[in-house]
């Protein structure tokens, strides 16, 4: 089933990059669009908004407690955003295709991309937290994927954040971590890293 998505878009030249952007929770779709915006002048921007309201906070998926997800609402909103991606990538049909997301925004693009890895050639998975053990998947080798946390995160807790950083590399997707040493917070050496990533 088709969702469209309440989202805000930038149309950049042919020959640039598709960047998809997803916020976290209690964002909305201009958390990362202006940033994306200034490091790749070049893109089209879609950011869509989460659909799903938590206490009147935008999130992409329902979760019954800290860290603690609905896994069959996570299934139902990961297909419809696959759906919605896929469908805007034919209709853009841009030469690759980038996904950023942060904590809950993280979370979905990591769903997706751990299921229908053919959508993407980049992610930055910004303090994910992906308490499943993802399936095997092939098609991820040679993908490029950033994963950046804080090591004393209280929401994603390091270890965690480590078994995705090798589950990415079981698959033999080209993946890099960055720790700052702080909590959930974005601090400004992973923005210098997102940069590095982004317009390498």
């Amino acid at each position: 089933m088709m969702v469209d998505y309440i989202s805000r878009k930038t149309l950049g030249p042919a020959t640039g990059p598709l960047v998809f952007t997803f916020h976290g929770t209690g964002g909305d779709e201009n958390q990362f669009h202006g940033f994306t915006e200034q490091v790749l002048p070049q893109a089209t921007i879609v950011s869509p908004r989460g659909d799903v309201s938590e206490n009147g906070a935008a999130r992409y998926f329902r979760r019954t407690g800290e860290g603690v997800y609905d896994m069959a609402d996570l299934g139902m909103r990961t297909e419809q955003m696959a759906t919605f991606l896929a469908d805007t990538k034919a209709r853009y049909a841009r030469p690759r295709t980038i996904g950023l997301g942060y904590s809950n925004g993280a979370n979905i693009l990591a769903s997706v991309m751990t299921r229908y890895p053919d959508i993407f050639d980049a992610v930055v998975l910004l303090h994910p937290l992906i308490p499943w053990e993802p399936d095997p998947h092939p098609v991820l080798a040679g993908k490029r994927v950033l994963i950046t946390a804080g090591r004393k995160d209280p929401i994603c807790p390091a270890p965690m954040t480590d078994r995705l950083h090798r589950y990415f590399e079981r698959q033999d997707a080209r993946t890099q971590l960055h720790w700052h040493p702080g909590g959930h917070e974005i601090d400004n050496s992973e923005l210098i890293a997102l940069r590095h990533f982004l317009t390498e």
